[in-house]
């Protein structure tokens, strides 16, 4: 099939690249190089870059609002364009210019955690499971018919970095299961248990250790490893990347052993974390010439 890809993280690089082994990918769309680093040097997206080291030709549109850039999307005469984190709306145009239209990948089972952050969203609400869904896409924010999905539970300690891993896997397994079988009959979602993924915002980041130690331990793994949820300790802001839940009681934020701290109910252990300016390390390397004040705020 001739294929046209659009993403733009490293989410959506397992995807293009097991597309790319099975069908042809005939153009890559990812968002525009962004200065970044110490030199704010442009860079490409990682999807950029992958497609560029597969030698597939990349389109980086500010917008696909413009008539000529929807008239240069569908001049390539797709089968099905297959979009993944990519960052930009589709206009209708877009949407039904290849064959069989645009189909997405998203990590969640819808209709829950609709919208831009599924997967930190479901740690920080505790799921017991999440998944991935090949949507059919159309105007609506992830709205439209279903046309497989996978599970997977979420394990006690996952953080955001593990489920994302694993869900890009899945998706990228998952498409391509769809592309080899379409066209594909469609279930559309029902209105019952929505709910939607917003953006994070870093205000959520800072630790209130008054709150029962079950959503200090959600805040920090959802939030592991951006922003990442951050304390501070003695004066100095330092985030907390991985931790998990221990019997033990003390007045909230207090150092009880080791790196577990007090919460409003209970306590948790930070097993990783990282000091400004260093690499993330263990609470055993942390705590090597180290030592933690009383509590920590």
């Amino acid at each position: 099939m001739r294929v046209i890809f659009m993403g733009t993280p490293e989410f959506s690089v397992p995807a293009l690249r097991a597309i790319a082994a099975e069908h042809e990918v005939v153009a890559v769309y990812s968002q525009p190089p962004r200065a970044a680093g110490r030199g704010q040097t442009a860079r490409p997206t990682p999807v950029h870059a992958a497609a560029e080291a597969l030698g597939i030709p990349v389109r980086t549109p500010e917008s696909l609002r413009d008539p000529q850039a929807q008239a240069q999307f569908a001049a390539i005469d797709a089968d099905v364009a297959v979009v993944v984190a990519y960052g930009l709306i589709l206009p209708q145009p877009v949407l039904d210019a290849p064959r069989l239209g645009c189909l997405n990948i998203h990590a969640s089972i819808l209709p829950r955690w609709r919208g831009a952050a599924p997967i930190h969203r479901a740690i920080l609400a505790g799921d017991a499971e999440t998944g991935v869904a090949i949507m059919q896409m159309e105007a609506g924010l992830d709205t439209g018919p279903v046309m497989a999905e996978t599970k997977t539970p979420i394990g006690s300690m996952e953080t955001t970095s593990d489920l994302h891993e694993r869900l890009a896997e899945m998706g990228a397994g998952l498409i391509v299961y769809v592309l080899s079988r379409l066209p594909l009959p469609t279930t559309p979602q029902v209105d019952t248990g929505v709910t939607y993924a917003t953006k994070i915002d870093k205000s959520e980041a800072r630790i209130d250790w008054t709150r029962p130690a079950f959503e200090v331990d959600r805040q920090i793994r959802g939030l592991s490893p951006f922003p990442g949820a951050w304390c501070d300790v003695g004066g100095e802001r330092v985030k907390l990347l991985r931790s998990r839940l221990v019997e033990a009681n003390g007045a909230p934020g207090t150092v009880l052993r080791d790196f577990t701290i007090a919460c409003g109910d209970g306590a948790v252990q930070i097993t990783l974390a990282q000091r400004a300016g260093k690499r993330p390390m263990t609470a055993t390397e942390l705590l090597r010439g180290w030592d933690l004040p009383s509590r920590l705020g």
